[in-house]
């Protein structure tokens, strides 16, 4: 019960932070964790050389850790989380050309799980069309996808952190999920269930974990309030994981929260070292 059962991994764009990306793998199996996953790494380079793509492929590889989990090209991260699909212009562009790059990058190291974050409204277009743009790029990303036999995650962000998102719900991230396979006929796309993004919207969790466990491809975690490790807020990890199980999800937790002030291995204290390793 509880976090017993549960594999973990660690994302290595939020925490370990305090050490450059390419020492990121090894400090994190030196804390025990065997999976990781990342947003895109090069904030500014949705394309970038080849040189730095197989040098962070040789660090996961050298450190012994699998990457499970890659966002697409979003821009700089964390917040204001703006994406780039539903962004016309440059950032859409930008967008479609980081998706086969990404996708080659992740499939050669075992991964073929990706997120695309929907990207915040903007000026100059109205939602309808932005909305419209998002499922076309969305619907190539997942195409693309499939070419891997690969899956396309959706999230929903929080709207107090991300107020111009249109993606602030689980019933909106599902809604969007099912638009992305009726238009590839795929059956691709799933939910990226985010539980601290859905506990700051004031969702039900228990709701959420009983209605989308089964469109649900991804789970991540930080306490609300804070963002922290679990056990810094107030959310009940052990009884939400335990109702996920139930509900039949086992794929990977993603460890997506703030270490606090000090290193990132000091906010593990929480889960036991025998239980960070994926199996």
């Amino acid at each position: 019960m509880g976090f017993a059962d549960t594999r973990f991994n660690v994302n290595l764009s939020i925490l370990f932070t305090e050490l450059p990306l390419l020492e990121r793998p090894p400090a994190a199996r030196a804390a025990g964790f065997t999976a990781v996953e990342l947003w895109w790494p090069w904030v500014d380079a949705p394309t970038p050389e080849r040189s730095e793509l197989a040098a962070l492929r040789d660090a996961l590889r050298d450190a012994g850790t699998q990457l499970t989990g890659l966002n697409f090209y979003a821009g700089r991260l964390p917040g204001p989380d703006r994406g780039a699909l539903s962004v016309p212009g440059e950032e859409s562009a930008r967008f479609r050309a980081n998706v086969p790059v990404a996708i080659e990058f992740a499939a050669s190291l075992g991964c073929t799980a990706f997120n695309a974050l929907y990207g915040n409204r903007v000026e100059g277009a109205t939602a309808a069309e932005q909305d419209a743009l998002a499922l076309t790029n969305l619907a190539f990303a997942a195409r693309a996808v499939a070419e891997v036999e690969g899956t396309l995650l959706i999230e929903a962000l929080n709207a107090p952190e991300s107020p111009a998102c249109p993606i602030v719900s689980a019933p909106k991230a599902i809604e969007v999920v099912d638009a992305v396979n009726a238009a590839t006929g795929l059956d691709n796309a799933r939910f990226l269930m985010d539980l601290y993004h859905l506990s700051m919207n004031g969702e039900d969790l228990d709701d959420v974990i009983d209605r989308h466990t089964a469109k649900t491809a991804h789970v991540q975690i930080a306490d609300n309030p804070g963002r922290g490790a679990p056990g810094t807020g107030s959310l009940d990890f052990p009884a939400l994981l335990d109702r996920l199980r139930k509900n039949g999800y086992d794929g990977y937790v993603g460890l997506e929260y703030k270490p606090g002030d000090g290193p990132s291995t000091g906010s593990f204290a929480w889960l036991p070292a025998p239980l960070r390793a994926a199996g």
